[in-house]
C-alpha cells in the first residue's frame, strides 16, 4: 500500500474512533441530555439501562477503531471487517425504521444514520483494498 494511502486509511479510522468515542461517551454517560439536545426526550425509556448499554457498545467500537488506527491495517483486517459491518447494521437499522415510519425522530437517520452509511462505504472500500492486496 501507497504510505500516502495508508495516512488517508489511518485518518479515516482516527474521525471514526473519535465519532463513536464522543457518541459513546454522550449515550453511556448522558443518555438524558442527548435526548434532550435531539429534542425526543419523552423517548427516553424508563429504564435507561438500554441506552447505556447501546452508548457502551459504540464506546467500544471507537477504542477498536483507534487501536486500528495505530496498528498494523494489514493484520487488522479482521477488525475492519467487523466494524465495517457495524456500520452497516446501524445505517440500514436506522434507514429501515425511518422508511417505516416509525424512527422516534428524523435526526437518528439524518444525523446517525446516514454518517454510519458513509462510513460504511469508507470502510469497506479500505477492507477490500486490503483483501486485494493480500491477493497479490
Amino acid at each position: 500500500m501507497k504510505p500516502a494511502k495508508e495516512r488517508y486509511y489511518r485518518g479515516l479510522f482516527t474521525i471514526a474512533a473519535v465519532y463513536d468515542l464522543l457518541l459513546g461517551v454522550t449515550f453511556t454517560f448522558f443518555p438524558a441530555r442527548a435526548f434532550a439536545a435531539l429534542g425526543i426526550s419523552e423517548k427516553l425509556p424508563p429504564f435507561g439501562g438500554y441506552i447505556t448499554l447501546l452508548g457502551a457498545f459504540v464506546l467500544v467500537l471507537g477504542i477498536a477503531y483507534a487501536l486500528i488506527s495505530r496498528g498494523d491495517l494489514r493484520g487488522n483486517g479482521d477488525l475492519i471487517l467487523v466494524g465495517t459491518l457495524y456500520k452497516l447494521a446501524y445505517a440500514a437499522t436506522a434507514f429501515y425504521y425511518w422508511a417505516a415510519g416509525t424512527l422516534p425522530h428524523v435526526a437518528f437517520a439524518a444525523l446517525f444514520g446516514v454518517a454510519d452509511a458513509v462510513f460504511f462505504v469508507l470502510l469497506a472500500e479500505c477492507w477490500l483494498c486490503l483483501k486485494r492486496e493480500s491477493r497479490t
